[in-house]
């Protein structure tokens, strides 16, 4: 489904992906781990052509997606739900699913999806027509995931979905994300920050270090690495200020 060969991405004097490959087939879940400044997040605007890449090719779904808008990206099942969230905090929460849903037409499927969506989330569903301002942090995240649902995507790629979430509130969205996997057959791309919880969710995953795939495999195999474990699996999970090559996996 998705074949990335020799990624390059630069913003102007800064080398923040190198030489990056990756591959993910339908019906999958790869992470993508790193600490910070890896290149992970740059990795996936590129994908979705949030930037330019100064080098390499992206075929997603049989197609030479390299220089395409990311318009036409989404528009063919390529969906990313951002770190941080992104929701539009003066729209309404029914409001913020819409906007999952902008490029589409068929305006009665899109109302089922929203139906099944408040049938998933009842907290959503008792508020749609609030402003998502009265959301917290665990519901804005499960809102953003369902407005990522509505773009019918055959690739869903999540960036840092636990972020400054409570542990609670994290093992119900990694909850969400396995069942969107195997009761769905959702295609995902994780790029998480909780390392253990990231390899148990995956079938593989790859291992950034300033921008370039130092570690590939199945998750046994990347835990069972020790220099990689006394890097970073024994640190806990840092302070996303710190510097990348003494912080854990972010």
């Amino acid at each position: 489904m998705l074949t990335v060969h020799e990624l390059e991405i630069r913003y102007g004097r800064v080398h923040a992906v190198r030489g990056v490959s990756i591959t993910l087939t339908a019906g999958e879940v790869v992470a993508v781990l790193g600490a910070n400044g890896a290149g992970k997040s740059s990795l996936l605007r590129g994908l979705l052509g949030l930037v330019h890449p100064s080098g390499g090719t992206v075929r997603f779904d049989g197609c030479d997606i390299t220089h395409r808008p990311t318009s036409m990206r989404v528009r063919g099942g390529l969906v990313l739900v951002p770190e941080g969230r992104r929701i539009v905090m003066t729209l309404t929460i029914h409001e913020n699913l819409l906007m999952g849903a902008f490029h589409r037409r068929d305006h009665r499927a899109v109302a089922a999806e929203i139906a099944e969506i408040y049938d998933r989330f009842p907290h959503l569903a008792a508020r749609r027509h609030h402003a998502a301002s009265v959301l917290s942090g665990g519901e804005q995240q499960m809102l953003a995931i369902g407005r990522g649902l509505l773009g019918r995507p055959k690739l869903m790629m999540l960036d840092e979905p636990s972020l400054g979430l409570s542990p609670k509130l994290s093992n119900e969205v990694f909850a969400l994300i396995h069942r969107l996997n195997q009761e769905n057959g959702q295609s995902i791309l994780l790029v998480e920050q909780n390392t253990q919880r990231a390899l148990e969710l995956a079938d593989r995953a790859y291992v950034l270090e300033l921008g370039r795939v130092t570690m590939e495999g199945a998750p046994d195999h990347i835990l069972a690495d020790r220099a990689l474990q006394a890097a970073y699996l024994g640190r806990g999970r840092g302070d996303d200020r710190g510097d990348a090559r003494t912080t854990s996996f972010n």
